[in-house]
C-alpha cells in the first residue's frame, strides 16, 4: 500500500486518469482495427461474384491516427466504380433496371455492431 500526502493527491489522481485514458485509447484503436478487418472479410465473402475480381478487390487501409483517434477505410481498390451500381441497382442502357445486390450496407451494420460490442467488452474488462 502506498501512502500519499494530501498535497500529492491531485498529482496521483491525474496520473491514474492519464494511465486509464492511454489504455482506453489503445483498446479502442484495437477494436476499430478489428472491426475494419472483419468488414473487409465479410465483403470479400458476400460481395456479388461474376468473375471474382470485384469480390477480391476489397481492401482495408488505416487512413489516419492520432494519440486518441484512428481512421480506417474499407474500399474496393480497383473496382470502386461498381460499388454504388451493385449496391443500389441501376438503369440499363436499353431500358429496364438491374436489381440491387446490397452487400456494403450489411457489412457496415455488422461492423458497427461488432465495434460496439468490442468497445463495451474492452471498457468493462
Amino acid at each position: 500500500m502506498t501512502t500519499i500526502r494530501p498535497n500529492e493527491l491531485s498529482d496521483a489522481v491525474m496520473e491514474g486518469l492519464q494511465e486509464y485514458a492511454t489504455l482506453t485509447a489503445y483498446e479502442l484503436k484495437k477494436a476499430v482495427k478489428e472491426a475494419g478487418q472483419g468488414a473487409k472479410k465479410e465483403l470479400k465473402t458476400t460481395a456479388p461474384k461474376k468473375t471474382g475480381a470485384y469480390r477480391k478487390s476489397w481492401t482495408y487501409r488505416q487512413t489516419g491516427e492520432t494519440a486518441n483517434t484512428i481512421n480506417v477505410t474499407i474500399h474496393s481498390k480497383d473496382r470502386y466504380m461498381l460499388t454504388h451500381l451493385l449496391e443500389n441497382g441501376h438503369a440499363k442502357r436499353g431500358g429496364g433496371r438491374v436489381p440491387a445486390k446490397p452487400h456494403i450496407g450489411k457489412a457496415q451494420e455488422n461492423a458497427e455492431k461488432a465495434l460496439k460490442s468490442k468497445i463495451e467488452r474492452a471498457l468493462k474488462g
